[in-house]
């Protein structure tokens, strides 16, 4: 219990500080409010939830990364962030890739959250079906967010530029889908041993892969 403490106190500090410095004078509010929104939605959630449904450790750290990248995205805004700024003009990049970098992290995340949600809460056990529906999920998810972003567009008009970063490629959408695609793909192959046995640490028995 003492070190689950210990390492729920070092993800909300980190959390926290990172938060706290995105807060203080961003790019654009607007953009700033937009793109934390998640984070402040999904972290009173994941506290009301924790003892009916604690996620593993590994999940856990992985929403810390998540939110991270989301908080920094909305400081600078995904089309000016500084670092990606300066690989685009090291490497003569057409555009900011910030922005790239979350959509992969909106399907590399979520599949982990996914696979542990039906995992324990279906029938589902590891294996094709698994996979598949996993990556259904993500895709689902990117969807729905480009839905969103399509929408605060439409009822905002030129304030949402930044939070669409779409920096002028009329196939903005379909990349951000597609490499949300690429992101559960990715994480279900490169973890989910190290997802399993996280999973394990919690007492949770898995069933023998179909």
């Amino acid at each position: 219990m003492s070190s689950d403490r210990r390492f729920f106190g070092i993800l909300l500090a980190l959390l926290g500080t990172v938060f706290v410095w995105s807060a203080i004078h961003p790019h654009d509010r607007f953009t700033w409010v937009l793109e934390v929104l998640p984070v402040l939605i999904g972290l009173p959630l994941l506290a009301l939830t924790y003892r009916r449904f604690p996620f593993s450790h590994l999940a856990y750290g992985l929403m810390l990364v998540h939110a991270v990248i989301l908080i920094v995205g909305g400081h600078y805004t995904y089309a000016e962030m500084p670092l990606f700024n300066w690989l685009r003009d090291a490497n003569g990049w057409d555009r900011n890739y910030y922005d790239r970098l979350g959509h992969v992290a909106q399907g590399f995340v979520p599949a982990i959250i996914a696979r542990e949600i039906l995992l324990r809460a279906s029938p589902l056990v590891r294996g094709k079906w698994l996979f598949f529906l996993v990556v259904c999920v993500c895709l689902a998810i990117s969807a729905m967010y480009e839905f969103l972003e399509w929408w605060v567009a439409l009822a905002s008009g030129s304030d949402a530029v930044a939070f669409l970063a779409t920096q002028g490629d009329v196939w903005d959408t379909q990349w951000d889908m597609f490499l949300a695609l690429c992101g559960a793909i990715a994480a279900q192959l490169m973890l989910c041993r190290a997802h399993d046995r996280s999973m394990r640490r919690l007492g949770i028995a898995l069933e023998k892969t179909s």
